[in-house]
Formats: structure tokens, C-alpha cells, sequence
């Protein structure tokens, strides 16, 4: 009996033992990473960036500017509306990390208002146009032809002067800049240093206006004679190696702000100058990017973009030719970058497309 009872007991002590519960061990949720598809992060690798842009105050720069703000678009960042400074502002707000890029950086005439070490903070990123920021002195095509015109020393000869003296004062009239321009200074340099001063009359009148008087002069058949820059208008009006030529100053004296950058008052491979290289007297600029550092290391794809990214000389002056002729709204010039971009749709996507490869 006693054995039963004991048999009995173990078997219950077993089955308890059996039936007790497993202890339920807790399982954490794995977490959702939120990823991209792939094919957005290819297509758009700026998804999720915010950049801000600068332009400069002179709109004939106001059309890269919107080119480029577009291109970012379609690689996905969230572009905001430029800021419009003057020079030594961007290039000291760049530096402070407050914007990410321009596209109107002209060097080395930008050099002397960049802040101390600025290149610690900045970066200059392929040329908008090399040696493109263009200035100097133009005249008529046939009139350069008729009385052989090669620098400025021919307007001391008389059959010259009479030719371009439209006012009657003896002096050969020169479209030049108006008073405070820093062209003016230049002009008025020349004007002393070659003996001109009897010689040329510089018109400091609206140059706008004065431009267009010249103009239309010489539709008329009457000579043209003046100062201008690049990219601009007037030589979209005036096409250099059609209709005008620049010209030489007779030798090299730079004024006291452009002798760091002699070596750059003489040009090689101007389009439409008499001579090759031509002695403009006026610093030529490389027209460039400048971007945040810390911006370019972590877009490549924008660095990449900023890098190939360049315009030909004509069309910015197209561009700036419709806008001295009324388009200028920040609309119209939303337009001309969608056209432009339509009439160069494969160059366009071959730069996204390197940007985009440039993210992989």
C-alpha cells in the first residue's frame, strides 16, 4: 500500500511539472528605416536639401543664376529664392556658412574684396565661362576697315576724329561710362596716360540710353565708337566680327588697382578683335562658381553640375538683350531658362546626368 501511495505522488509531481507555462519572452518590433527607392535617390539626390543661393546686383548675371537654381530643382533640392548682394557681402556671408553658392564670381577682379582666408570656407567650381567677363573698346567693323584703325592711337589722326566727331567739338565721341562707374576711372586713365585727352570725348550720359543712340546711329550708316563689357547686351546688338572690332590701347599701363593683374590686360583668342592677342587695357575675367566647402563636400552631385556647367558668351547675351528690351520679370526670365533649356536639351541632360553619377 505504502508503495502505491509513493508511486502515486511522483506521478502527480510530473504532470505538474509538465503542465507549468513557459515564460513568454518579449519581442521587439524591428524598427522601419524610412529609405528612399532607388530610383529617386538616382534621380533626385538632393531630395531633402535645402540651398540657398546669392546673385549679384548687375542683371545681365541673373540668367545662370536661374539655370543653375533650376537644375538643382531637378536633382531634387529645395532651391530658395536668391539673395541679391553686393560682392564683399556674398563673399563674407559664404564664408559665415549663411549661403551656399553664387554664379557670378569674376576673378581676379573678385580678389581684392574676398575676405581674409576666405578659401578656407570657399571654393571657386568650374567657369560659367573662362576669360568670358570681357571689357574694352569696340568700333564699327567698316569704319575699321576704311580708315585702318588698330588702337586708340589712331583717334589722334584728323581724318579719325572728323569721322567719329558727331558733335562738332573736333574730338572723336566715345559711348562711355557714366560718373562713378568703376569703368569711368579706367577710361579716364587711358584718356591721360596715351594723350588722348584732346583728342577722344567720353559721353558719361545714361548708358543705356546712350548705347541706344549709338545704335542707332550707326544703322544709319554713321561710325560707332565705345566702351563695353561682357556678357551684355550691346554685343548681342553689336556683334563683334560682324558689325564691331575691339580694339587695342596702344601699350600696357595699368592703373594701380589693375597692376597685380597685368598679365591679364592683354587677351588671346577674342573673337571679332583686330588683333591676336589684343591689348584690351581692362582686366578679362573668368566668370565662376563660388560655393561653401562644407556645401560642395556633402552635395556632389551639385558639385558636380557647378563643375560642367558653362554658357557660350552669345547666349547670355541673347538672354540679357531680351531683358534690355523689357523681359525682365522674374517670369519672363523663368521663361528664357525654359527655352534655353529646350533648345539644349541633350547638353542639359548630360550635365544632370554626371551630377546624378556623381551621388552614386
Amino acid at each position: 500500500m505504502l508503495l502505491v501511495l509513493l508511486m502515486l505522488s511522483l506521478s502527480l509531481s510530473a504532470c505538474t511539472e509538465q503542465e507549468k507555462p513557459k515564460e513568454e519572452v518579449a519581442v521587439q518590433p524591428k524598427k522601419e528605416v524610412a529609405v528612399k527607392p532607388e530610383k529617386e535617390v538616382l534621380m533626385q539626390p538632393g531630395k531633402g536639401v535645402t540651398v540657398q543661393p546669392a546673385r549679384a546686383t548687375w542683371n545681365t548675371g541673373y540668367f545662370q543664376e536661374a539655370l543653375v537654381s533650376a537644375a538643382l530643382k531637378e536633382l531634387g533640392y529645395n532651391v530658395k529664392d536668391p539673395k541679391e548682394l553686393a560682392n564683399p557681402l556674398f563673399y563674407q556671408s559664404l564664408a559665415l556658412g549663411d549661403l551656399d553658392y553664387w554664379t557670378n564670381g569674376w576673378f581676379p577682379v573678385h580678389d581684392g574684396q574676398l575676405p581674409k582666408n576666405f578659401y578656407e570656407k570657399g571654393e571657386k567650381v568650374g567657369y560659367v565661362i573662362k576669360a568670358g567677363g570681357l571689357q574694352g573698346y569696340l568700333v564699327s567693323k567698316r569704319d575699321v576697315e576704311k580708315y585702318n584703325i588698330q588702337s586708340l592711337e589712331d583717334f589722334k589722326r584728323p581724318e579719325v576724329k572728323e569721322a567719329f566727331d558727331a558733335d562738332g567739338d573736333g574730338k572723336a565721341d566715345l559711348t562711355a561710362c557714366p560718373a562713378g562707374w568703376g569703368c569711368e576711372g579706367t577710361i579716364t586713365h587711358h584718356l591721360e596716360v596715351y594723350d588722348l585727352e584732346d583728342h577722344i570725348n567720353p559721353i558719361k550720359a545714361s548708358y543705356s540710353a546712350s548705347m541706344a543712340d549709338a545704335l542707332a546711329r550707326y544703322k544709319s550708316g554713321q561710325p560707332a565708337f565705345f566702351y563695353t563689357w561682357a556678357p551684355n547686351w550691346t554685343i548681342f546688338k553689336f556683334k563683334p566680327g560682324e558689325d564691331v572690332l575691339w580694339i587695342n590701347v596702344p601699350e600696357i599701363k595699368p592703373t594701380e588697382a589693375q597692376a597685380p593683374q597685368v598679365d591679364r590686360l592683354t587677351m588671346s583668342g577674342v573673337t571679332g578683335a583686330v588683333s591676336d592677342p589684343v591689348k584690351l587695357g581692362f582686366v578679362a575675367a573668368d566668370i565662376q562658381i563660388v560655393a561653401n566647402k562644407e556645401f560642395l563636400a556633402a552635395n556632389p552631385a551639385a558639385k558636380e553640375f557647378f563643375k560642367v556647367f558653362t554658357l557660350p558668351l552669345g547666349d547670355i547675351n541673347e538672354q540679357n538683350t531680351k531683358m534690355q528690351e523689357g523681359e525682365k520679370s522674374q517670369k519672363d526670365i523663368s521663361r528664357h531658362v525654359k527655352e534655353w533649356i529646350a533648345k539644349n536639351q541633350k547638353k542639359w541632360d548630360d550635365w544632370l546626368e554626371a551630377a546624378r553619377k556623381a551621388a552614386m
